[in-house]
């Protein structure tokens, strides 16, 4: 099929999309308007419907090109050319994952990136943690002034250092090494402000009790102050965990050979090895997202009362 014929065949099924989300939009804003003037029940019912025809709507736009992707990874690459697209394989090709997982090499690719990224999260964890408690709770000189400073990292991009941290690397013998892909990401301003917004909301009578009691500073942060700041601890994590995952152009730079290239990299280096077998690369994509589904899955909940847990007092 030619380039300016594939506008034209996908023409008739977006405007289909389209034509049913605008349906459903302004069925939800009808029975808003007409829950206004029923009863309360009615009222509770049409704006809690009316909410649900909303969020069907976003999590169809969100989760659509997921889909598509599964899909595609279980069709034949002639198949993911065909116009209009097909929207479920009648005869899937599950081999695509082997295909995949052994020629892309993705069991090592994925290794690397667990254990770079387990280091980074549990580095993260602990520098945010010490810092975060160092802000909320110890008085020294210049705090806010260090604390500023700490912000302003959050508003400088890494390509202003990228090469800075790249001279370091190579200069200190760490390049191609697990060391150059964690030590840069050991500590992040972000998560120094986290906890400590997290710390600045255990009460201050716990801290003089434990005085009282005899406790240091250091048994009072462990044993109180980090249970009580355990979901904004987890949702630090999943965000370290997410933007140490996803990394692709340091990893790239630093290393030179499989043994230490991570998942995104064996990424690119799979779609160039099947540019006849797109599917392999869609299957490939699946089963690096796989493991960041199961995550946010899991500790979804734990996100929410950290992020949450985080803006009540600052």
């Amino acid at each position: 099929m030619r380039t300016d014929s594939l506008p034209a065949a996908l023409a008739p099924g977006f405007t289909k999309v389209v034509v049913v989300a605008s349906a459903i939009v302004v069925l939800a804003a009808l029975l808003q308007f007409v829950g206004r003037h029923g009863t309360p029940l009615g009222r509770r019912r049409a704006t809690k419907f009316s909410r649900y025809l909303l969020l069907l709507v976003l999590s169809v736009i969100v989760l659509f090109p997921i889909y598509i992707t599964i899909v595609n990874s279980l069709l034949a690459p002639d198949q993911i050319a065909q116009r209009p697209p097909l929207l479920f394989p009648t005869h899937p090709r599950w081999s695509t994952y082997a295909t995949a997982w052994t020629t892309g090499h993705l069991g090592r690719y994925l290794m690397n990136s667990f254990i770079v990224t387990t280091l980074i999260v549990v580095g993260t964890l602990v520098t945010s943690i010490a810092a975060g408690y160092a802000f909320a709770f110890l008085e020294f000189p210049f705090k806010r002034t260090i604390f500023v400073v700490f912000l302003s990292t959050m508003m400088v991009p890494l390509e202003v250092t990228f090469f800075t941290n790249l001279q370091t690397v190579v200069s200190l013998g760490w390049y191609n090494s697990y060391v150059a892909l964690v030590v840069p990401f050991l500590a992040t301003g972000f998560g120094a402000f986290l906890m400590r917004q997290a710390f600045l909301g255990v009460p201050g009578e716990l801290r003089d009790a434990a005085e009282i009691d005899g406790l240091g500073h250091l048994r009072f942060m462990t044993r109180i102050a980090v249970p009580l700041a355990r979901p904004a601890i987890a949702a630090l994590g999943l965000f370290a965990f997410f933007a140490a995952f996803n990394q692709y152009l340091w990893p790239l730079i630093v290393t030179k050979n499989d043994q230490y290239r991570t998942v995104q990299i064996g990424l690119k280096y799979l779609s160039r090895s099947q540019l006849n077998n797109i599917n392999v690369t869609f299957a490939g994509i699946v089963l690096a997202f796989i493991p960041l589904f199961v995550l946010l899955l899991i500790f979804q909940k734990q996100l929410i009362r950290g992020l949450t847990a985080g803006a009540v007092k600052g």
